[in-house]
């Protein structure tokens, strides 16, 4: 979901950005105006997340995905192996993807306490000293599974994939090597991908990395060695300025965990539906349920679909529901959700 102010603006300007009588689609991304629109949107991202200078910041193609790709051979030559948290679908798709360039490691994986899905903390004792770096998923979406600490690595540089809760809330940019998120959770549309990356581990790529994924030359090009995916970038401007004008990511931290407060308290109350994931590890970004049995799964969509409420289906691999409420997710929505789960579990009890 995108925020309606970004939408209105982006219709506003879709035929004619800046006066130029043009979209900015149509204009060269080498043109000053769009060098400053790229300029904007970087400088307001790292004012958003208190980015250091010593970290640059890489506006790329191929999302989360190619991510999974361009960390581990941009980081290859640190050590022959990467240790890695296995949180769920997203991780393991990360370690399937890193184990074409290195050996990988799996230092620890979820776990079932009582009946609920916990996370173990990680210690720089269960990282080897060797690794080019350690990796987690901060938020694992079809599971519902969020990560609010940060593991212990000792020297081993740590990648976070933040695509699912990036900008939703404070975060330490600088107890990190590299952060990566697709955009199109919390930044803007698909097709664009966000990377923050230490200064000092820019030199270490795999001689066969890709020249547009390398991302010591894409610092160098400003992000620009070939054409980026200039309307993704545009709208991520977009999102970056709304996000300021909201009161930055603190202010939308509070937002989020009002709404997430409001439905896990629908779920626990309702003696209804159930969420299976440790109260310390419930994902603000996406909440998943189950109802009593599959066979009302069907009419609870049906419904809900009715109600306005679209996308709950849980992912294929896992069923249930899962309710996705990002940034732009107002409050109003959440609530609108929660009066129709009240009114499902009395009708279906």
């Amino acid at each position: 979901m995108l925020p309606k102010e970004v939408m209105v603006k982006a219709k506003e300007e879709f035929l004619n950005w800046q006066g130029m009588g043009r979209s900015v689609m149509e204009i060269s991304h080498r043109s000053k105006e769009y060098i400053a629109m790229a300029e904007s949107a970087e400088q307001d991202l790292r004012e958003l997340l208190a980015v250091p200078d010593n970290y640059k910041v890489l506006f790329a193609h191929g999302g989360g995905r190619g991510q999974f790709s361009a960390v581990p051979m941009n980081l290859q030559k640190r050590g022959d192996s990467a240790d890695f948290l296995l949180t769920g679908s997203w991780s393991k798709s990360a370690i399937a993807e890193a184990n074409k360039y290195l050996k990988t490691n799996v230092v620890a994986d979820v776990t079932i306490q009582d009946g609920l899905s916990t996370v173990p903390p990680i210690t720089a004792a269960q990282i080897s000293p060797n690794s080019a770096y350690f990796h987690y998923c901060a938020n694992e979406t079809v599971d519902g599974i969020e990560i609010n600490h940060i593991p212990q690595s000792g020297d081993v540089p740590i990648v976070v994939d933040m695509s699912s809760n990036i900008l939703s809330k404070p975060i330490d940019v600088s107890k990190f090597g590299a952060i990566y998120a697709g955009a199109q959770k919390n930044i803007g549309p698909s097709g664009l991908s966000v990377v923050i990356v230490r200064d000092d581990l820019l030199d270490f790529a795999m001689p066969e990395t890709p020249t547009f994924m390398h991302y010591k030359t894409m610092a160098k090009h400003g992000s620009m060695y070939n054409t980026p995916p200039t309307y993704s970038w545009y709208l991520a401007g977009l999102v970056f300025k709304w996000l300021k004008s909201q009161g930055g990511v603190e202010s939308i931290a509070q937002q989020n965990s009002e709404k997430a407060t409001l439905l896990y308290e629908c779920i626990d109350q309702s003696g209804f539906y159930v969420n299976n994931v440790h109260p310390d590890f419930r994902s603000k970004m996406n909440i998943t349920f189950q109802l009593p049995n599959t066979e009302l799964d069907a009419s609870f969509l049906a419904g809900s679909e009715r109600a306005g409420l679209a996308a709950l289906q849980g992912h294929r691999n896992v069923g249930g529901m899962r309710a996705s409420i990002y940034n732009a997710m107002p409050i109003e929505g959440v609530l609108a959700l929660t009066q129709f789960m009240r009114d499902f579990a009395r009708r279906h009890k």
